[in-house]
């Protein structure tokens, strides 16, 4: 795909906060006509710009749950031992974000769960599934005054500053 310009990251940045709008709606909101908005987002689906639509369910809504971030270091670090985490990692379905990070640890991962002890089972596993963790670091989440569900594109990618 040719490079995105302006009116690109228009579409992109507002899908982030409007994932519903007509296309209509969004060719107003970006001041297209409707035919070019359509071509321009179905262009982007296609080259896979777009990963998805979906929605953002409000889990405190819910009931309580539990948001806690946990350092990985693994025991040793050959290739087929990431493999091997990351493996193991992705059946558990509390594990929403996992991050292959430079620094202290190996990887930073985000999990949800019901309780601390819910939390405490899934650490089990894991170290029981011979992951291959050497040690782990948790910090459960007290709040969180800031949280966004979009990322600047245009900020960053579109020259706006």
């Amino acid at each position: 795909m040719e490079k995105l310009d302006r009116l690109d990251f228009k579409i992109l940045s507002y899908l982030q906060e409007q994932g519903r709008v007509t296309n209509v709606g969004l060719a107003n909101a970006i001041g297209l006509s409707a035919s070019p908005c359509l071509s321009r987002l179905k262009r982007l689906e296609d080259a896979g710009y777009i990963k998805s639509y979906g929605a953002r369910v409000a889990l405190e809504k819910m009931g309580d749950y539990l948001m806690v971030f946990t350092e990985v270091t693994l025991a040793d670090h050959r290739v087929a031992d990431f493999g091997r985490f990351l493996a193991r990692a992705r059946e558990v379905r509390e594990i929403v974000e996992c991050h292959h990070v430079s620094g202290g640890y190996d990887y930073f991962l985000k999990v949800v769960a019901r309780s601390v002890s819910h939390y405490q089972r899934i650490i089990e596993g894991l170290l029981e599934s011979d992951a291959g963790i050497e040690k782990y670091f948790s910090y459960i989440v007290l709040g969180s005054p800031i949280m966004r569900d979009g990322f600047p594109i245009e900020r960053l990618f579109g020259g706006a500053e």
